[in-house]
Formats: C-alpha cells, structure tokens, sequence
C-alpha cells in the first residue's frame, strides 16, 4: 500500500508564497539545488503528516501535487498503464534520494511517485 509522503505546491512569487505559508501555517521554506524548488517543513518530525516543496508554476505542476511512496518505480508505471492512468514523466533520479516520477490518473489528476533508494543517480 502506497502512503502520501511528499506534496509539491506550484507558485509565481517564491517570496510572497513563502511568506504567507509562513505566516499562515508556521511552515519553514527553504531554498534546495539550484532550480526554483524551495522545501517545507510542515510540521515536527513526531507529528504525522508529509513535508513538502514549493516550486514554480509549470505545465506539470498547474495545481497541488501529491506524491505517493511506491516500492518498486517499474511496477507501479507499469500498474498506472494497465490502471488506465498515464505516465507523463517517466523514472528520473533525485541523487542519494530516490527516484521520481509523475503520472495522470484517469480523472485528470497529476499525482508524483517516489522509490527510496539512496544509490539513485550515482
């Protein structure tokens, strides 16, 4: 069973959406790599719930997107194909992280998946 452990919130201004997730909610943004992706912490590590990102607004990322941990990333594309769903972003490595990758359910919604595996991209 896949559990949501990440969620990515697309924005135009970095700086106003920083400052009013921070005000609003208390999350912590901060800046990671060199493109416009900026991680939120969303609460105490002892607290359920996921962490997430802040990145600009893109084709992929038009509205809130989920991501969901899967054990195996070639299976579960494989599943989302048979499911009826689409791949629109096949299996890419986050170095010493995991590997990433976005899909289309059947009723239109961008959902992200994740594999842990720290040997990604090496």
């Amino acid at each position: 069973m896949s559990k949501v452990v990440h969620f990515e919130i697309p924005v135009d201004n970095e700086q106003r959406a920083t400052a009013f997730y921070n005000d609003v909610l208390g999350w912590e943004v901060s800046r990671f790599g060199d493109g416009p992706y900026w991680l939120v912490r969303a609460g105490a590590e002892s607290e359920p719930g996921a962490d997430g990102a802040l990145l600009a607004r893109d084709d992929l990322h038009r509205s809130p997107v989920l991501t969901a941990s899967v054990e195996n990333m070639d299976d579960a594309l494989a599943r989302v194909v048979v499911g009826g769903g689409q791949v629109v972003q096949g299996k890419l490595p986050i170095p010493s992280m995991g590997w990433s990758a976005y899909i289309v359910d059947p009723e239109g919604n961008t959902i992200g998946l994740f594999q842990p595996d720290q040997r990604a991209g090496s």
